[in-house]
């Protein structure tokens, strides 16, 4: 169809260790929100340079997701950062993704803490130069300057308390983790035991 745009794909980074009701609230409020059609959830790698004691194999965290979203047409999982060079770079994935899809335009996903560190990503200026950033807020974040780049927009979506560190020690404690995550997910952790040997 003569002047259709690209589909909008936002890419949603994270190690998903456990996926959970954040994840999929704040995709979803940025999903009816803002211009988006798609939003891929991109499982990242183990980090040989970190302890990843308590981090479950990749392929397990990617079948959570998978069964996380598995009813939403507008999610998707991807393993693509399994198949490229370790260390995992955001903008090695960046320049991936969109030479193999030409005609999609992919925005960036962050929770507004990862800006207080974004100097520090590899190449960060070509990832502000060329690709938009849609930032959602978190708990103790300070006010950054990159925020006023004109590729950063700050999406309103509601303030997440819930996290994977808290759901792994609830786990730890033999405390409930229902209505933290989806029950599917919940049923398979429990079903296998995951998290429960972890060492800190």
């Amino acid at each position: 169809m003569l002047g259709r745009t690209n589909e909008r794909i936002g890419l949603f980074f994270g190690s998903f260790n456990p996926i959970h009701l954040g994840h999929l609230i704040i995709a979803n409020y940025i999903l009816e929100n803002t211009d988006l059609n798609k939003i891929w959830f991109i499982v990242s790698p183990q980090n040989p340079l970190k302890n990843t004691n308590d981090l479950l194999d990749d392929t397990i965290r990617l079948k959570l997701v998978r069964l996380a979203i598995k009813n939403n047409n507008k999610f998707k999982a991807s393993d693509i950062e399994f198949k490229l060079s370790k260390p995992s770079y955001t903008i090695n994935t960046l320049k991936y993704l969109k030479s193999k899809h030409k005609t999609k335009d992919f925005v960036l996903i962050v929770g507004e803490d990862n800006l207080d560190s974004f100097e520090k990503w590899k190449d960060y200026r070509e990832i502000l130069n060329d690709y938009e950033l849609y930032v959602y807020p978190r708990t103790n974040s300070k006010a950054n300057k990159n925020l006023n780049f004109q590729n950063i927009h700050k999406i309103n979506a509601p303030l997440i308390e819930i996290s994977s560190t808290y759901i792994r020690e609830n786990i730890k404690l033999n405390k409930s983790i229902r209505y933290l995550l989806p029950e599917v997910v919940r049923k398979e952790i429990e079903k296998n035991n995951y998290y429960c040997n972890s060492q800190d």
